[in-house]
């Protein structure tokens, strides 16, 4: 009897549910988008219970497209976006889920760089505090809303949430905990003084029972299979932080190889033996039982795309084409010239600084559309790029990238990626590479792979390759040294526009 393997992938947005034979074919496929809140200038939440209901009609949905009798699933994966917050309260009921494109804790942030913090997070973590991170939105939490603070009983990930309710089991997992600055990264385990550090010493209580991606965190409950159509008693691993997730369904499994991932996040990472690098990076976590990865990350790339999308071009798209399909056509028709204009993607802040604001720069009277979106589009990849530079000077080499993410399914931007990059781009045939990296997981966690790279390379195929063009290599240099001044000259602009806001609406920059 065929055996199959379930993925769940808990995004920022859209919750997904895949299933996958053992050679990585699609079986079925189904996906829910969400709805976020911003109840404040910088906060980002989202509805727990929406949540929830979004995974079980997903899950249904996806069983009844596939087909196959439940009890088939061999075993169950979910990946979900890191840090933000997700929280329980003492008894086990939803109390509030924080995203990570959340920036209510800037102010935070800089109070602690100017305190050192950082340099004593950072040797144990391999991280320094920033505003979307997990232990740094619950010190703002206990600062601001003590009331709620009080009611906290666990403290999770998004992906955590949905495993919670699969199995009842309140645990999470090293890749999650590590990418959110909650490990001891060389042990692999929570850390007291760490959580001093961040003023939250009176908080390990809050942090659930520890184990690895692979390892069976519960069963699916009777309960839940009532709900869903699944089989009571299907195993349900602990998951994966969705990078590591991506990285790992798009093929990257192997150490010295590169993930370049263009969704809500830019994400920039490289599989390396040991926690330690030459220098540091915005963010390390676990890979699989003994590796880690070394990461730049930040809310920079495609969800740009997707704002430019929504606010100017739904119902302006050619008959069987998507809105993203018309925008990037546009875009393609562009000839790249000197005087083309340039873009920065901060529409959620920027890494290290939550004041940063998106914007155009150099537009004239004869640029089109096309200019403005392949600006757009530049735009993200010089941010990946930022990104790259900052893993390579920590001593992280490699010499080619897999894309995923949103930004991968465009014919047109994978291109744009290698000619700024500088190194060959390959795209993965699946699109869900999320998903496809729980199920990987999944698998190796009911034995049916030996390990992560076993599992990739059964599961995993290669659909697009492309290489930079050296025509273009000098002209991405000249627009990608105007970005990085251009940032430069305006962060103290940026700053005062966030002080003018905030003196408007009443809440600390």
């Amino acid at each position: 009897m065929e055996k199959y393997l379930l993925g769940l992938d808990a995004g920022n947005t859209v919750i997904k549910a895949v299933i996958f034979d053992l050679k990585g074919r699609e079986v079925a496929y189904a996906g829910e988008e969400g709805h976020s809140r911003m109840p404040s200038p910088g906060h980002v939440e989202r509805d727990l219970g929406e949540l929830w209901a979004n995974a079980k009609r997903v899950i249904r949905a996806c069983l009844d497209k596939a087909g196959i009798a439940a009890t088939d699933i061999a075993a169950i994966g979910c990946a979900g976006h890191g840090n933000g917050l997700y929280a329980l309260d003492r008894d086990g009921a939803p109390l509030i889920g924080i995203q990570s494109l959340d920036t209510r804790a800037t102010g935070l942030v800089e109070e602690w760089a100017a305190a050192g913090v950082g340099d004593r997070t950072a040797p144990i973590a391999r991280q320094r505090p920033w505003p979307s991170q997990t232990p740094t939105l619950l010190a703002w939490l206990k600062r601001h809303r003590p009331e709620l603070f009080q009611r906290i009983g666990t403290v999770f990930f998004s992906k955590d949430f949905v495993v919670n309710r699969l199995t009842g089991q309140r645990v999470s997992e090293v890749s999650d905990m590590s990418g959110a600055g909650l490990l001891d990264l060389a042990a692999r385990r929570y850390d007291k003084t760490l959580m001093a550090a961040y003023g939250l010493a009176d908080c390990m209580h809050m942090l659930p029972p520890l184990i690895e991606s692979a390892d069976i965190a519960g069963h699916v409950t009777a309960e839940v299979a009532a709900e869903t159509g699944l089989a009571a008693g299907t195993p349900v691993i602990g998951g994966l932080f969705d990078v590591v997730a991506s990285a790992l369904g798009s093929g990257v499994s192997r150490t010295g190889n590169a993930s370049v991932i263009a969704g809500t996040w830019s994400i920039n990472q490289v599989i390396i033996d040991g926690p330690a690098l030459d220098g540091p990076v915005f963010m390390s976590s676990t890979f699989d039982r003994s590796r880690y990865m070394a990461m730049e990350n930040s809310a920079t790339s495609a969800a740009n795309l997707e704002w430019l999308v929504r606010e100017f071009f739904e119902g302006e798209h050619q008959e069987g084409a998507s809105p993203f399909d018309t925008a990037c056509a546009l875009a393609a028709a562009v000839t790249p010239a000197a005087d083309d204009p340039l873009y920065h993607p901060y529409l959620y802040g920027a890494q290290q600084d939550g004041h940063a604001r998106a914007g155009f720069y150099g537009m004239a009277g004869w640029h089109t559309k096309g200019h403005l979106i392949r600006a757009l589009l530049e735009g993200v990849a010089f941010g990946h790029r930022q990104h790259i530079e900052t893993i390579r000077k920590a001593g992280a080499t490699f010499d080619e990238a897999v894309l995923s993410g949103g930004g991968s399914r465009s014919m047109l931007w994978p291109q744009i990626f290698a000619d700024v990059l500088g190194v060959p781009v390959t795209v993965a045939v699946s699109r869900e590479t999320g998903a496809l990296g729980a199920a990987i997981a999944a698998g190796t966690g009911v034995g049916l792979f030996a390990d992560f790279t076993e599992g990739a390379t059964a599961m995993v195929r290669t659909d697009r390759h492309y290489k930079p063009n050296a025509a273009l290599a000098a002209h991405y240099i000249r627009r990608y040294s105007l970005y990085t001044d251009i940032a430069e000259a305006m962060t103290p602009l940026w700053r005062r526009l966030s002080e003018a806001q905030s003196l408007a609406t009443g809440v600390a920059a």
